[in-house]
């Protein structure tokens, strides 16, 4: 269990020596709530070595479950019916319906904002341990795997942070539009105001190309970091930026040292979960806050994309399980009902095609991308995809990353960046409760808003939507 630790920027609980004192329990996640008022004793350890650290960081129930995804409620892939809509918190609601900010959190406080933040607050207390540790020879890779993974995390949850509270990287206003309170310290008390959008860029970035060198190409753990994992997470960040160039570079990069795909013929499609936990194409294992609304018993598939695949197309059995008269979603990569958020190889081939087709080589784009869905047909099935040119490539692509890639935390940020093209824009409508709501192209609302905490105690400015 994580401490509940409000690590924002005012009203913050008060913690002396944050960082010095802590159970070999709490290294594990194995805390009681009054754990902040409890007296010294012989069960109390200091942080004094690489392994304590690393045991902080392998709390998988923090580190690698917690991701925010209360975007995703909004982003189209799937809806719940009306009596299902009202049974959920109120966070869910507004993200659901692009809630004005006055009525989306209802007075309720912000799980995907506390949960990141407790992620980063776990990181800095590494990276600030570390520097005090003195280092040989013999220790030297050991302690670079763990600051390189604190700075992995780090970035991981600034970058999903990012793409629900703020707005789309653009260079052009990204200097003056509202970033996150960029947290580099332990240290609790220290008021943090809101960066910008280019500082909370700069920040992701500058820690993934310090991470890298200092990683294995392979973890002992796929819940631990690896340079596979910082290669494709810097895919994504420069994906989202429109940066296709250097988006192409790292998922090259990933994909030089882990190219894998599952054939989808060796997996059993009436499984409960047929896609197995730490397959061969995971590069770094992590799942989304797990909110009621993703429930396969709640979670009904956007029709349109359930009939978007063909008949002998494998995923229709492996990602969708029946619930008459609709389906719902069972292709978590997690083996499990949590949905699945890592960087994967599949990711990574349709974010390389992607970039192919952007720079006018429809010919290496159709190849990666015609690489991926052999894996994912009926064997002796799949016809290999054809092109004219670039633009009809590039437009079977992102056609095949919805299909291949949902329910895993990318269509929102898909959605802002291909928003900006006319060719690629997309209105979002649902109807709830007799009610009709509306997503335009490039609304504002695709910014979500902090929480009324945030604004009133912890004194940040609310994004303007």
């Amino acid at each position: 269990m994580q401490p509940n630790i409000k690590y924002r920027s005012k009203g913050l609980i008060q913690i002396s020596c944050l960082g010095v004192m802590f159970t070999l329990a709490l290294l594990i996640g194995a805390c009681k709530k009054d754990w902040l008022n409890a007296k010294p004793n012989k069960a109390l350890v200091v942080p004094s070595t690489v392994s304590d650290y690393q045991n902080l960081l392998d709390n998988n129930q923090t580190m690698n479950t917690s991701q925010g995804g209360l975007y995703m409620l909004g982003d189209g892939d799937f809806y719940v019916t009306d009596t299902r809509y009202n049974t959920l918190s109120a966070p869910e609601m507004g993200a659901y319906i692009w809630a004005d900010t006055k009525t989306f959190y209802s007075g309720a406080q912000n799980s995907d904002w506390i949960s990141g933040y407790n992620i980063i607050l776990n990181a800095n207390i590494v990276l600030d341990g570390l520097q005090s540790l003195k280092i040989d020879a013999e220790s030297q890779t050991s302690f670079n795997n763990v600051k390189g993974s604190a700075l992995f995390f780090r970035s991981l949850c600034f970058y999903n942070l990012a793409q629900a509270y703020c707005k789309l990287y653009n260079s052009a206003t990204a200097t003056m539009d509202l970033g996150l309170p960029l947290r580099l310290s332990s240290n609790v008390n220290i008021n943090v105001t809101r960066s910008s959008v280019q500082k909370t860029y700069d920040q992701i970035i500058g820690d993934l190309v310090t991470a890298a060198p200092m990683l294995p190409i392979k973890p002992l753990f796929l819940t631990r970091p690896s340079r596979p994992a910082v290669f494709g997470l810097l895919s994504r960040v420069y994906l989202s930026q429109q940066n296709y160039a250097k988006a192409f570079l790292y998922a090259d990069s990933c994909l030089q040292l882990n190219n894998s795909l599952m054939d989808f013929n060796t997996l059993l499609p009436s499984a409960s979960y047929p896609i197995p936990m730490f397959n061969s194409e995971v590069i770094f294992q992590y799942v989304i806050n797990g909110y009621a609304a993703f429930r396969s018993s709640r979670l009904i598939v956007d029709s349109v994309l359930y009939r978007s695949y063909a008949s002998n197309d494998l995923r229709s059995m492996v990602y969708f399980v029946p619930k008459p008269p609709n389906f719902s979603f069972k292709g978590s990569y997690d083996d499990d009902f949590q949905l699945f958020g890592g960087p994967a190889t599949d990711e990574m081939y349709l974010i390389r095609a992607e970039c192919y087709a952007r720079a006018g080589n429809a010919t290496s784009a159709l190849n990666d991308l015609n690489t991926l869905l052999k894996t994912r047909w009926v064997t002796g099935t799949y016809v290999n995809m054809t092109a004219a040119n670039s633009d009809a490539a590039l437009a079977l692509v992102l056609t095949e990353r919805r299909k291949e890639l949902c329910y895993r935390g990318l269509r929102w940020t898909d959605l802002k960046r291909l928003n900006t093209d006319p060719r690629f824009q997309t209105t979002l409508t649902r109807t709830v409760n007799g009610q009709t709501y509306t997503l335009s192209p490039n609304s504002p609302k695709y910014v979500l808003p902090l929480d009324d905490y945030e604004i009133q105690v912890g004194g940040l400015e609310q994004n303007p939507r």
